[in-house]
């Protein structure tokens, strides 16, 4: 029965993001459990260690994997299954064999040299926690080298419609650590490695779930070492700009590290447990569509469908639209109770989450949110230009957008960090007073702002480079949604406002409830606004689900 399940097909573009919106909604919810007892478990201390020895293995999955091998393998896998499965075959065996070697060297050379990287990675910690984040990081090497065996298979599976498999992948990373963070931390004396090796279960754990369905296709991995295969040299072609805009990203990533790291103890975690939580909406919406479109989006170009590719394009923009506006209202509206009700709520631990955290990282969330529909579609932007083997112009958009963030979070930081008239009003309009130090919100600032800029460049050489694309279509639809989010982000205001009189939202069950209310009445008006509207985008949305099920 699981055999038969995880080997399955889906049909549809729309299904198959709802698979993957589903397994990203269940690895949200374990998300929020592992980010709730990192914050009740362990000090601000350690949390920021633990976050801060992501940095580097990341980056590493980061520009090898999620920059190089996701997004060149599938189009030369398309290409190459066109001639034959056997083609294919051997296509995969050899970029199997080299990046698993390449992994494997690299990750063993960082080991190494890893006590000046945390040097420049966090200035600002002690000798004690740099000496502790050095042995984090060591241990979390065997990360990407899992990872990056597990993504080669992910990209097979989402070839072959095997999306079942594909989307357990990060609900078993999440499984991987959280038992770190509840079994082995406290069979380690609490010591911070722990975490570590929970880390190297989880990435262990997502290659495994996928094994199976890969062998059932017909594949099977073997070490081949024709580094000269026409196909891997293609992939190599395509990754080298993309690693590149990778590597941008992740530099950044690093460089608001090194940041937080000299600012008020905590402040790493505030920002990571803010942009942990911004990315449930994005890997909802708009990874699980980017990921579901890739794969069609790519065939359509390689059999020169243009029609088809149009219709798929304004089909999936649309409805991205339409599910992440309101979803962008609700967060900021929301954005305390979310905050208080996952991260505040201590399951197990001493509750170490206090409210200076609250405040800070729900302020946090809602700078986020502002452009959440920018880091939604970017991904699937982004995927558009991959399909038709273009990875040099997101690439470069995406290097300009780091370059601005870095220089933003310095000017935001310190921006925050004196006091001022609009100081002043930032700080009033996010109920922050009485917190001396609110300079880490610099940083979730900037990065939305330079996600917005992306965003519209993206939008603009899209239409410069493809000028049949049908963007009026969208247009009038996303005008659609836009009213009806901001009708119901009215009503959901109120009914925050009317319930805090009688509810006790100084209780756990009392911002449960209030959250509740405002979240009914958010989505059965946005609903009812929708309908009136005459948006399109429900209707084609329930059609392509209803599609799955039809033989």
């Amino acid at each position: 029965m699981i055999a038969k399940f995880l080997n399955s097909k889906t049909k549809t573009i729309t299904f198959t993001a709802a698979i993957l919106a589903g397994s990203g909604l269940l690895s949200g919810v374990l998300g929020f459990l592992r980010d709730n007892l990192l914050a009740n478990l362990l000090p601000k201390t350690q949390t920021d260690i633990y976050f801060a020895a992501f940095r580097i293995p990341d980056f590493v999955y980061g520009i090898l994997i999620t920059g190089g091998i996701v997004a060149a393998f599938l189009p030369v896998f398309s290409a190459e299954f066109k001639k034959s499965k056997e083609d294919a075959q051997i296509l995969t065996n050899n970029v199997l064999t080299f990046f698993l070697i390449a992994l494997i060297v690299i990750c063993s050379i960082l080991a190494i040299f890893t006590p000046y990287l945390i040097e420049v990675l966090v200035p600002g910690f002690s000798l004690d926690q740099k000496t502790q984040t050095i042995a984090l990081t060591r241990i979390m090497f065997l990360s990407p080298i899992l990872l990056g065996v597990s993504s080669i298979f992910s990209g097979i599976l989402q070839y072959s419609s095997l999306f079942f498999a594909y989307s357990l992948t990060p609900i078993l990373y999440n499984v991987g650590i959280i038992f770190g963070i509840v079994f082995l931390l406290p069979l380690f004396n609490f010591d911070p490695r722990a975490l570590a090796y929970g880390v190297v279960l989880g990435a262990l754990l997502h290659l495994l779930i996928q094994i199976s369905p890969v062998l059932k296709s017909g594949f099977r991995p073997r070490f081949s070492f024709n580094f000269r295969h026409p196909g891997l040299q293609k992939i190599f072609k395509l990754m080298i700009p993309r690693t590149l805009g990778a590597a941008a990203y992740h530099i950044n990533l690093i460089v608001i590290t090194a940041i937080a790291s000299t600012l008020a103890v905590g402040s790493i975690r505030i920002f990571n447990f803010a942009n942990n939580l911004q990315g449930v909406p994005i890997g909802l919406v708009g990874i699980s569509f980017a990921t579901a479109a890739f794969p069609i989006l790519s065939r359509h170009f390689a059999n020169n469908a243009k029609e088809k590719f149009l219709k798929s394009f304004s089909t999936i923009f649309s409805q991205i639209l339409f599910l992440i506006i309101p979803l962008s209202f609700l967060t900021f509206l929301l954005r305390a109770q979310i905050v208080r009700l996952i991260l505040g709520t201590f399951i197990f631990g001493a509750g170490l989450f206090d409210w200076w955290d609250t405040r800070l990282t729900a302020a946090s969330l809602g700078i986020f949110s502002l452009a959440l529909f920018a880091n939604c579609l970017i991904p699937f932007l982004a995927k558009v230009f991959y399909s038709f083997h273009d990875t040099k112009t997101p690439v470069k958009i995406a290097v300009f957008s780091v370059v601005l963030n870095i220089i933003l979070c310095y000017f935001f930081v310190g921006f925050l960090n004196s006091p001022s008239f609009l100081q002043g009003k930032i700080v009033s309009f996010l109920k922050l007073k009485g917190i001396q130090s609110v300079s880490v919100l610099g940083l979730p600032l900037a990065l939305s702002i330079s996600s917005i800029c992306q965003f519209f460049l993206l939008v603009s050489f899209l239409k410069r480079k493809t000028k049949i694309l049908d963007f009026r279509r969208i247009y009038l639809s996303f005008l659609k949604i836009l009213v009806s989010a901001i009708l119901m982000a009215i009503l959901v205001y109120l009914t925050l406002q009317i319930s805090s009189l009688f509810l006790a939202t100084n209780k756990v069950s009392g911002i449960f409830l209030q959250a509740f209310f405002a979240i009914v009445v958010g989505v059965l008006s946005y609903g009812f606004f929708s309908f009136l509207l005459k948006s399109q985008e429900p209707k084609v949305i329930w059609s392509s689900l209803l599609a799955q099920f039809k033989k």
